[in-house]
């Protein structure tokens, strides 16, 4: 019987051939051209270690390089009916023309095939009924577990969702005490604030994103947190909730610089929703970075090629999605699994470089 080798054994042919025209790569084509037992490459390849001792990085790895080569694809329904597993990942987005979200679900979709899994999306449009009706869907499809980046912050649906017994994990919102991938939104609110700040700005506004979405509120917490620390409070009129695109942007700052005193100084939780106040600002005959400044948040690719770039708080998107799905595995291994929050980084630009002359 043919048996698993060393890292120093794992190859029988140095430049391992496709299989033959109209033939497909199965574990089997790939055991064979490395010299490796059916089960390894099984292990490896589908993302389990249970039954037997974990393969070497280095033997993982040249598995992974043969599977490539051979241009293996997994059967996942068959695979599916032997473990009584579809690997099939479900995964819920508030809407995926939004760049942060389409990031995000891009680092899950490429996790997740690392983990031998495979994703079906589904766009909720933050609504409710929408959400429901996906999710029997889903369930319906036997998804092995959840991903959702659309989770409202008093977790009701989460909480009546886990009566299913489905693991499930949070990316880009977190909500009651459930395992979730976050940037750490108050302390990239906390970076807005601390620079515009020490730019001499004390009378500032924001475009606080949308009430039941978390980031949006954790990003206004860490932001307005700085300023009433610093005994500069920002009024209740002055924080606008608003949807986090370039028109809810754009409504929130013309309320914004309506005020008297005008803010001198505007954040947005969103990068597109700074767009937004950006384009008001243009219609005002105002300049940004000379007359208001502007930090939006992600640091979309756009942010930086804009007519005035525009300084932004980093997320780290592909990652949070990527991470999400890491979590997940390991959620469905058994092992204890906690929040994650990425470290965010202040990206500053000419919309908000200049000091406030009025300091």
């Amino acid at each position: 019987m043919q048996g698993a080798k060393s890292a120093t054994d794992v190859t029988r042919a140095a430049d391992p051939a496709p299989p033959a025209p109209g033939g497909r790569a199965t574990l089997k084509t790939i055991a064979d051209l490395t010299g490796l037992h059916v089960s390894t490459v099984s292990r490896v390849l589908n993302g389990t270690t249970t039954g037997a001792r974990a393969a070497s990085a280095a033997t993982a790895e040249r598995i992974r390089q043969v599977a490539r080569e051979v241009g293996y694809v997994p059967d996942i329904q068959a695979a599916g009916l032997r473990r009584q597993s579809s690997r099939l990942l479900g995964v819920m987005m508030a809407r995926l023309t939004d760049q942060v979200l389409a990031s995000i679900y891009e680092g899950v979709e490429r996790a997740a095939t690392r983990h031998g899994f495979h994703t079906m999306v589904s766009n909720t449009w933050d609504d409710p009924a929408t959400r429901q009706a996906h999710v029997a869907m889903l369930l319906s499809r036997r998804v092995d577990a959840m991903i959702f980046g659309d989770a409202h912050v008093d977790g009701t649906f989460l909480a009546e969702f886990a009566a299913h017994g489905v693991p499930f994990v949070l990316v880009n919102r977190r909500a009651a005490d459930h395992p979730s991938v976050t940037c750490d939104d108050v302390e990239g609110g906390r970076l807005a604030a601390e620079h515009l700040y020490a730019q001499g700005h004390r009378v500032v506004g924001v475009v606080a994103g949308l009430p039941y979405a978390a980031n949006g509120i954790d990003r206004t917490t860490g932001f307005t947190r700085y300023f009433a620390e610093r005994g500069r409070p920002v009024p209740g009129d002055h924080v606008v909730h608003a949807s986090f695109d370039a028109a809810g942007g754009a409504l929130a700052a013309e309320r914004l610089l309506d005020l008297d005193p005008r803010p001198s100084a505007i954040f947005a939780v969103s990068d597109f929703a700074a767009i937004g106040v950006l384009g008001v600002l243009r219609e005002r005959g105002l300049r940004a970075g000379r007359d208001v400044a502007v930090v939006g948040f992600n640091d979309v690719p756009i942010a930086a090629q804009l007519t005035i770039p525009l300084s932004s708080v980093r997320n780290p998107m592909h990652e949070v999605g990527a991470r999400g799905v890491d979590l997940l595995v390991r959620l469905m291994r058994g092992e204890p699994v906690d929040r994650i929050t990425l470290a965010p980084e202040l990206r500053v630009r000419e919309s908000s470089a200049l000091p406030y002359p009025g300091a």
